[in-house]
């Protein structure tokens, strides 16, 4: 997955501010609605295929559940990706 360090940037701030909320816990939807590769998470909002099938009828508790992993998902991509340019500019030859 080809990550972009602000959109992850974007979505763990959006988690945080969604883990603030009491009730109508909103979406992570931001209508780019396909899987990565790997078929694992959903490139637009990070959510898992049954994090997406189960949404509509989660409780807000179960909500923020599933707003605070994709918090840690966007952080772990954006950790990664930062890491592997670390890597590319140190192997990189002048």
């Amino acid at each position: 997955m080809m990550v972009d360090l602000g959109a992850m940037q974007s979505i763990a701030a959006r988690a945080s501010l969604a883990g603030a909320v009491a009730e109508n816990v909103p979406s992570p939807c931001i209508s780019v609605c396909r899987m990565d590769e790997a078929g694992t998470y959903c490139e637009g909002c990070l959510r898992t295929l049954d994090e997406l099938r189960l949404w509509s009828r989660s409780s807000d508790a179960d909500k923020k559940v599933i707003w605070a992993k994709i918090g840690k998902r966007a952080e772990a991509l954006a950790l990664a990706a930062i890491r592997a340019a670390a890597a590319a500019n140190t192997t990189a030859t002048p």
